[in-house]
């Protein structure tokens, strides 16, 4: 695959989105920060909260990255500001339901990795890039594409009913294609991408088949 850009080209399209929406960074993070709290500390409102936290980021990256600026080097990022649109969709039209996602954080396999994976988004992906020579503002900051579908990952391995399988496809379709491109322009820590994508897809398919499905909603005429 021939990129229609240089390394260079696409470390400047960071440094223009970072200047230009800052101090947007932080509310990003402090989104993310609320969605671990939601699902670790439980409310009535946590599962709705978090599904409109991560149809926001996923809406986020498809205009403020793909359509603002990534587009003015990359034709193709019109097909995945699309494509990141419809995830935030695909998550609000699953927040309107009932419990279609329920979030619960428990500190078996599955709540490990899913753990490790928002660690690595939050935290490590910035460091490893930093160390890699990625230094802000020419970086990838959280609400970006690649650690977003890392944390999106993550807190999905954290659900305790069975996941749509609508969830799953554009975060798994972007893991392989944002990994593909990441290794020719050197963003190397965009190897947890792949792994997230495919081990956590893999993960999730493994655990659903012993989770129960969301209860259908019973008509207010159904005897008690």
């Amino acid at each position: 695959m021939n990129l229609p850009f240089t390394p260079e080209q696409f470390l400047s399209v960071f440094e223009q989105y970072n200047v230009a929406v800052w101090p947007l960074q932080i509310l990003l993070n402090m989104l993310g920060l609320a969605a671990i709290v939601l699902a670790v500390r439980k409310t009535n409102l946590s599962n709705r909260l978090i599904i409109a936290i991560l149809a926001f980021l996923w809406m986020w990256i498809g205009i403020a990255y793909h359509l603002a600026v990534f587009a003015a080097i990359n034709p193709g990022a019109y097909a995945f500001a699309a494509l990141n649109i419809i995830q935030g969709i695909i998550f609000l039209t699953i927040g309107l339901s009932k419990d279609k996602l329920s979030f619960n954080f428990r500190s078996n396999i599955y709540g490990i990795i899913g753990a490790i994976l928002i660690v690595y988004a939050m935290v490590l992906y910035p460091l490893l890039g930093y160390a890699l020579g990625h230094v802000y503002p020419k970086a990838p900051t959280f609400g970006l594409p690649c650690p977003t579908t890392i944390f999106t990952f993550g807190l999905l391995l954290w659900t305790d009913k069975k996941v749509p399988k609508s969830v799953l496809i554009i975060p798994l379709l972007w893991s392989l294609i944002g990994f593909s491109a990441a290794l020719k322009l050197g963003i190397f820590e965009d190897t947890g991408l792949l792994v997230a994508g495919v081990a956590g897809v893999v993960l999730i398919l493994v655990r659903d088949r012993t989770v129960p499905s969301p209860a259908p909603a019973v008509s207010g005429n159904s005897p008690v």
